[in-house]
């Protein structure tokens, strides 16, 4: 096993000796997945993330991919795919780091101190940058559909469907749609009723001229 392979299980094994839940993915511990906390005294406490993680051949010569496995709304994190815009990871990145320092510090330093100037969430940093109330009150949110662990994957189909159900429960009681009432409400067209009347009305006619 040559210098970077021992490296690299070195550090994966310093995140399982610091109690960080980890699965690996490869045999060769060149991906896994972790789970991220919030930050205390942040929008984003109380949040939980699965990340993923790929470390590339050349470790630690090269910086770790990482990216969010389910939502999480932050001006450097694209919301789509959870990459993350971070300079110490994607473009300042030295071997001196170890993959405890991307977690125990990059990643909690991030969330608490988002760059809206060099941001993949356009709209995460607009909001920043214009209503900070209303921006930790989305994180709020966000924290509160996505941020667990039975939401990795999650959509926003799911979110939809008690919408989509609550439209066919309004149409169900509209009998706008039933044959029977349009016909009734068509100016020039009887209900039955009325056209029952009427017959007996040409009923009583003809017994009169038959007399």
């Amino acid at each position: 096993m040559d210098k970077t392979n021992k490296r690299l299980v070195k550090d994966v094994g310093k995140l399982v000796s610091l109690d960080y839940e980890i699965e690996i993915k490869a045999d060769n511990m060149s991906e896994f997945t972790i789970i991220l906390d919030g930050p205390q005294d942040s929008p984003y406490e109380g949040g939980k993330w699965k990340l993923l993680v790929t470390l590339p051949e050349q470790y630690p010569y090269k910086s770790p991919s990482i990216g969010f496995l389910n939502k999480i709304f932050h001006p450097n994190i694209d919301e789509a795919s959870g990459s993350v815009c971070l300079d110490v990871i994607n473009q300042t990145w030295s071997p001196m780091y170890e993959l405890r320092n991307v977690f125990e510090v990059f990643l909690p330093q991030l969330l608490l101190y988002p760059n809206p100037t060099d941001p993949l969430n356009g709209d995460a940093a607009n909001l920043m940058m214009t209503d900070k109330d209303k921006y930790e009150a989305k994180i709020r949110s966000y924290v509160k559909k996505y941020g667990s662990l039975d939401k990795v994957g999650a959509n926003d189909e799911a979110d939809q469907e008690p919408e989509e159900e609550a439209k066919v429960e309004d149409s169900d009681g509209d009998n706008s749609s039933d044959p029977a009432s349009q016909l009734s409400d068509t100016p020039g067209v009887n209900s039955d009723k009325e056209l029952s009347d009427e017959d007996d009305d040409m009923d009583d006619s003809q017994d009169d001229s038959d007399k």
